[in-house]
């Protein structure tokens, strides 16, 4: 070994550093991709969500009566088969009681909302199974993102049985539709996926060592509370949920009281009581209306929570999130009172929404629930690991 000068220069020479920390040109790039695969598949779960609204709100969601994970991606083209369809769903109790004198044309209308929203499921399961692949495969992920985007497609998987076991719930003799804890799990769970695909893109928008210089700025208390008010969220949609699948926005249009009561007298009269909070279409919208309440003042919170924050672009994340609010608030007043006698059209195919939400207000509250739920998953992700700003 060759004998080093004292006043040589520490580390000269070609073979005398060390590569390990240093970047390899690939990872940003490997970094951008899985981001954009990620929003193409946060943006296909949210358009889900919407058109699941949709058929909802068309009352679309019986018209397929079979679950074919493969068949069913074929949509059916001669008459015979269409006929044959139709023959099936005459035979739900759905249609015996509600939709007797519907013809061929008018189930054509509600089929189509109800495939779309499938295969839009199916879409959502077979972009992350190739994105999944290709980047594990190709060795892309670390091992920790690997687990966590594994559990967000078991989770995209385990919805679409649960889709199923919702639908099939209103398949039932006795059943007019599907069943409102059923459809608050499925849309419930929904968010909680949309979520988690945003919370990993959020985490994908800045190197690694730039999170973990951030998290020792980061603010604990605000951290919590947004945690907690994403929380409030998830309970609201379940609320909400339990709202669509009852019908029960359409029994008090007045606000701020429900039939001239805050609270209506009959909230309580099924037994056991329990069954009250997911069947009692009283006491189901009066827990919509409070969660609401409860919503607006946290928000408040957090906005005052907020503004102490020294970082700028914290404090505009809380005050974005209670913008959100407000704006998601109005639309839920204004789509309690706009109780239409309404009649879509479809070229010749006309569909009664007799007594039904105002189609337009109610899709835009639902779009207003998601980005309040992605408002606050970035308020808490800011308060997590706060922007480094120059001052």
């Amino acid at each position: 070994m060759s004998k080093r000068l004292v006043f040589e220069e520490v580390g000269a020479g070609p073979k005398s550093f060390s590569t390990e920390h240093k970047p390899t040109s690939g990872a940003p790039k490997s970094r951008t991709r899985v981001q954009i695969w990620l929003l193409i598949l946060l943006i296909l779960t949210a358009l889900t969500v919407v058109i699941g609204g949709l058929t909802r709100l068309t009352d679309s969601g019986l018209s397929i009566t079979e679950w074919e994970p493969l068949q069913g991606v074929v949509p059916p083209f001669s008459e015979t088969v269409w006929q044959s369809e139709f023959e099936r769903y005459q035979q739900t109790t759905e249609f015996k009681v509600q939709n007797s004198d519907m013809d061929l044309a008018e189930f054509k209308f509600i089929y189509w909302w109800e495939w779309g929203h499938r295969q839009l499921g199916r879409l959502v399961g077979l972009t992350w199974a190739i994105g999944f692949a290709w980047f594990a495969i190709g060795k892309q992920l670390t091992a920790r993102r690997l687990k966590r985007l594994l559990a967000i497609g078991v989770l995209i998987g385990v919805q679409g049985v649960i889709g199923w076991w919702m639908v099939a719930s209103g398949l039932t003799d006795d059943a007019l539709d599907v069943a409102p804890y059923r459809l608050a799990i499925h849309l419930t769970l929904a968010f909680v996926i949309a979520g988690l695909t945003f919370w990993e893109i959020l985490l994908l928008s800045r190197q690694q060592h730039l999170l973990f210089q951030a998290r020792r700025f980061r603010e604990p208390r605000l951290e919590n509370a947004a945690a907690g008010f994403i929380s409030l969220i998830l309970l609201q949609v379940i609320a909400g949920a339990l709202m669509a699948g009852n019908d029960a926005g359409m029994a008090f249009p007045t606000w701020p009281l429900m039939s001239g009561e805050f609270l209506p007298s009959n909230s309580f009269d099924l037994q056991p009581w329990w069954t009250n909070f997911i069947a009692n279409v009283a006491l189901v919208h009066f827990n919509h209306r409070i969660l609401g309440y409860l919503t607006v003042l946290f928000a408040v919170i957090l906005w005052f929570l907020g503004r102490r924050s020294g970082n700028h672009r914290t404090r505009l994340a809380f005050a974005m999130l209670l913008a959100v609010v407000v704006i998601q608030t109005a639309l839920g007043i204004l789509t309690a009172q706009r109780l239409l006698s309404t009649e879509v059209s479809s070229g010749q195919v006309l569909f009664d929404l007799q007594g039904a939400v105002n189609l337009v207000l109610a899709i835009f509250h639902q779009i207003g629930a998601l980005i309040l739920f992605h408002a606050a998953i970035w308020a808490r992700f800011n308060a997590r690991y706060p922007q480094q700003q120059i001052r």
